[in-house]
Formats: structure tokens, sequence, C-alpha cells
């Protein structure tokens, strides 16, 4: 596949300390590929300064559902329907590396039509050392890594329509699209050459996510 257009979906709810890291991480991701680059910034029932928070140029709207999924689903909504075109998305509370795009898209044009990314956790500042430690020990990083993040996901947008898109779910809702794609017949890289450094804080916006997995190492 020789991608053409990209559009990126970041859902958001009360993000205004991490966000603009998020969005200036994705523009310098943007600035490594060869085609239009559209990052939409989905704010989900935010309190807080999020919308103020987004730099000029990037596209914002607002929902008010408190649910990931719902979000990301709206994100994607907006793109146009057009050929070749590939989707991706990330997570408020993380960092892009530069190559981040252009390792998808990379991957696209040598067939793949779902990259899963893996995670990096930089600040533990939040976590007893056992829980780096437990993490170390347990994150499987190597090419078949298995891990589904939302923190760093693409796919073709053909192959997404095609399955019905996210899910309207709390949680989960990368995991259920993925595996909806695999019994679809996506052609699946488990991707490690473009880490994503994301959040390590106690405190999650969404239920059942990398927090939890992290409660969960602190209490094992």
């Amino acid at each position: 596949m020789q991608v053409e257009h990209v559009t990126v979906v970041v859902p958001a709810h009360d993000e205004e300390a991490l966000l603009p890291a998020c969005v200036t991480a994705l523009r310098a991701a943007a600035t490594r590929v060869p085609v239009p680059v559209r990052i939409v910034v989905v704010l989900d029932a935010c309190s807080d300064d999020s919308a103020a928070a987004v730099p000029p140029g990037v596209d914002v709207m607002a929902v008010n559902v408190r649910n990931v999924g719902a979000a990301r689903r709206a994100g994607f909504a907006v793109a146009p329907v057009r050929c070749n075109e590939w989707f991706a998305t990330t997570d408020a509370d993380s960092q892009v590396p530069d190559n981040w795009l252009a390792a998808q898209l990379a991957h696209a044009t040598r067939g793949a039509t779902v990259v899963a990314g893996t995670v990096t956790v930089t600040d533990w500042s939040d976590w007893p050392e056992h829980v780096m430690v437990r993490y170390a020990r347990d994150y499987r990083p190597g090419v078949h890594h298995g891990h589904v993040h939302g923190a760093s996901l693409g796919f073709a947008a053909d192959l997404y329509r095609g399955v019905g898109g996210f899910a309207e779910v709390p949680a989960h809702e990368d995991t259920e699209l993925v595996s909806r794609m695999v019994a679809d017949g996506a052609d699946m890289v488990w991707a490690i050459d473009a880490p994503v450094e994301t959040s390590a804080r106690r405190h999650a916006r969404a239920p059942e996510g990398f927090a939890s997995y992290l409660l969960e190492l602190n209490d094992r």
C-alpha cells in the first residue's frame, strides 16, 4: 500500500498539562513523511483547559461521552473517505518518536494493514522500584511482542471501516478492534522500530488502562 494521506486521532480527557508535548511530538513525526498528515484531538468531557492547550493548526472536536472508544471513533468518523489512507492513534499522555509515522508507512508499503507498536516508560517517579523491575521483566519487547496499545497503533483506513471501527467501549477498545481486524484477515506487524514514550501516572483517565496494569504489578 502506497499511503497518500494520514489521519492521527488523539483522545483526551482533562489533559491540559500533557497535550502540548503530545501534539508537538506528532507534528515532528508528520514532517518525516512525504504525505499530508491531519491531527485530530478529540476532547472528551474535559473540565480543564485542554482546548486551550492544543496548538494552532490542529483539528479539535469535542464530545461528552467519557468513553475512550467512542472518542477515538468520533475522531476517525470526520476523516473523508479516500483511497490509500492510513489511520493512526496515540494517547494524550504519550509522546511519539520522530520516526513513528515513517515507520508505520514503511510497514504499510511492505504490505502491513495493521501496525501495533510498543511503549516505553522513562519516568517511574510515581512508583516504588519493584514496579519498574516487574514491568521490565514481564514486558515482551521483541518482534513477536503481541502488545496492543492505543498509544501506538496504525491501520489501513479501508480495513478500519470494513470491520466497523472502534467500538464505543470505555476500556480495551484497542485490543477489541485489532481482534476484529485479525479475524478479518489483516496483515499484522508487531513493530519494535518506533516505541512511544507513555506516562506511568497512577491516576489514569481511562478505566482498566495502563495505570491499572501498573497497579496490578504493584500489588502482586
